[in-house]
């Protein structure tokens, strides 16, 4: 297992060498094209403003889905794209991403009758090749009867059908092709500012600034990716970059509560704007949403509309239990969805952004050998890291064929000999990693295989040598001591909301109160950063003197 470069180590390496790719942005799409490019022998560096995953990628609905709702204006080829590339993570991460059941109740007068609906589940699961189970027609005896708390004096019945979720959160899914880039030799850096780019001669000299020291680095490349996500218009301004392409935002918004208590699926309706609203698993809590709304300032903020059209949906349609309010709330989850158009002025009135998908598009400079990835998905993050390699090919950087598939988990005996390994050292600790996690439904020794893959060995190996660390650290999340020590050492953590929000969901799941109250954060800041512990833990709280 090869573990992460210092921090310093990094800076060094991104001022002293030079790089056949820069890669700006650490979201979704940033980090899928460092780990395929690295992957493919391309000397590659990536460097990103804030903390990895930080703005939309950690904000999702943590769904690889393939997108049913894009069937409603016959857009069959990107359903048919999407179903093909949620299939392969299933196939590439069947620890990580897992098939999940969307029980979809129709609310009495829906433009959308049940019959018409489940016809669309059946051609949608056929354009997935019948890849997920059959969905299923439902009728209001079968939701009273399978998901009581669905209130069914307004339903006309339902229908179940299948996509994905990435069961530990979209953030912690993206820091995985992180991980993968580093360990193929890419150097990668957070909270690393790119204050712009221009070209000198054959080569892109990019300025970045080290946020945390102030430092001051010149990084040579040659071929910059621009893929800073809602921000890359932004990005291209700094160097003079003009594109056909520009981005429309749409604000997606979830709330975050207690397990609203129905089987492990997807409660989906529609909501009183017409579109898909969802109950979704988050780790032992529910995430609600979302929201659909139009916006043109970054980054997009909860407002008070936002939450009372949420607890609004759900009330109506869990007319059996206590309603929600906001005092119900654990966390929010606020992002926005980059939707891409041609076309490089200013805001058109005209644009029908209720219609745009969440398609990607790479735009290619030849001349100048820039690249930039606008819009996109977590869904079809194998497809764009695989263009960016073969774009960047065709730039004139030498491209190697990998020994291995750049993507994916390793394999089920590599996992079996992992999980035999746990189970006896929890026989022999007599407890931790044979015992089943608060919160979930799994071997605690399963979840860090689905979590870690192969590096959790040395998880295992300081738990041996320090049982203590087989404990899990703050309740109902399923985090262990050694996760913690590990993430000390390998994971970048920077700064406390690193661990807390996209590392872990521990910041999600938790209550705020209950958080700040408890013992943990003083210890969890001391085991991350050692002596600045008590500065980090000051700013978290934001005390005064951090």
């Amino acid at each position: 297992m090869t573990g992460s470069p210092s921090r310093r180590e990094a800076l060094d390496a991104l001022e002293r060498d030079d790089f056949d790719v820069l890669v700006v942005g650490g979201g979704i799409n940033g980090a899928v094209s460092a780990a395929a490019l690295a992957a493919h022998g391309v000397r590659v560096a990536l460097v990103e403003r804030g903390d990895f995953a930080g703005f939309t990628s950690s904000h999702s609905s943590n769904l690889a889905w393939g997108g049913i709702k894009y069937m409603e204006t016959y857009e069959f080829g990107l359903v048919r794209k999407l179903c093909r590339s949620r299939n392969e993570l299933l196939r590439a991460y069947p620890s990580a991403v897992r098939e999940i059941r969307f029980f979809t109740a129709i609310t009495q007068g829906s433009r959308f009758g049940r019959v018409m609906l489940f016809l669309g589940a059946l051609l949608y699961w056929a354009i997935g090749s019948f890849f997920t189970r059959r969905p299923t027609l439902l009728s209001n005896a079968d939701i009273a009867r399978e998901e009581p708390g669905i209130d069914t004096a307004h339903t006309a019945g339902g229908i179940e059908y299948s996509d994905a979720h990435f069961v530990d959160g979209d953030a912690h899914f993206v820091f995985r092709f992180v991980r993968d880039a580093v360990d193929d030799g890419a150097v990668v850096a957070n909270y690393v500012e790119s204050l712009g780019c221009r070209r000198e001669g054959e080569a892109w000299v990019t300025r970045v600034t080290d946020r945390e020291t102030g430092r001051a680095i010149r990084v040579r490349s040659r071929v910059v990716v621009n893929a800073c996500g809602p921000y890359v218009e932004q990005h291209n301004a700094l160097g003079g970059i003009v594109t056909r392409h520009r981005h429309l935002f749409s604000k997606g918004v979830h709330l975050v509560v207690e397990r609203v208590p129905h089987a492990p699926r997807v409660l989906t309706f529609f909501a009183s704007d017409g579109r898909l609203f969802f109950v979704l698993p988050l780790g032992s809590r529910s995430s609600i949403g979302t929201t659909d709304t139009r916006v043109d300032q970054l980054p997009a903020v909860v407002t008070a509309d936002d939450r009372a059209f949420i607890l609004s949906n759900i009330n109506q349609r869990l007319g059996n239990a206590p309603p929600l309010t906001e005092a119900d709330v654990i966390a929010e989850r606020c992002g926005v969805r980059p939707l891409v158009v041609e076309g490089g002025g200013g805001r058109r009135e005209s644009d029908d952004w209720t219609q745009l998908s969440r398609k990607h598009v790479l735009e290619i400079d030849a001349e100048r050998r820039h690249l930039c990835i606008f819009g996109g998905k977590l869904t079809d993050c194998i497809n764009v890291g695989e263009e960016v390699v073969e774009a960047v090919e065709s730039l004139g950087v030498e491209v190697s064929t990998p020994e291995r598939r750049w993507y994916g988990e390793a394999g089920p005996d590599e996992r079996e000999r992992f999980v035999q390994r746990a189970a006896g050292l929890g026989r022999g600790l007599g407890r931790g990693l044979a015992e089943v996690a608060p919160g979930e439904p799994e071997a605690l020794a399963e979840r860090l295989w689905r979590r870690h893959g192969p590096r959790a060995h040395a998880m295992l190996d300081a738990i041996e040598a320090e049982p203590g660390l087989g404990e899990i650290f703050v309740a109902g999340t399923g985090v262990t001591r050694a996760e913690v020590v590990y993430a000390a050492e390998h994971e970048m953590v920077v700064h406390l909301p690193d661990f807390l929000r996209r590392r872990t969901l521990v910041e999600q799941v938790v209550p705020a109160k209950a958080l700040r109250d408890g013992p943990e954060l003083s210890e969890l800041c001391s085991l991350l950063f050692g002596e600045r512990g008590e500065a980090e833990l000051r700013a978290y709280l934001g005390e005064e003197g951090a």
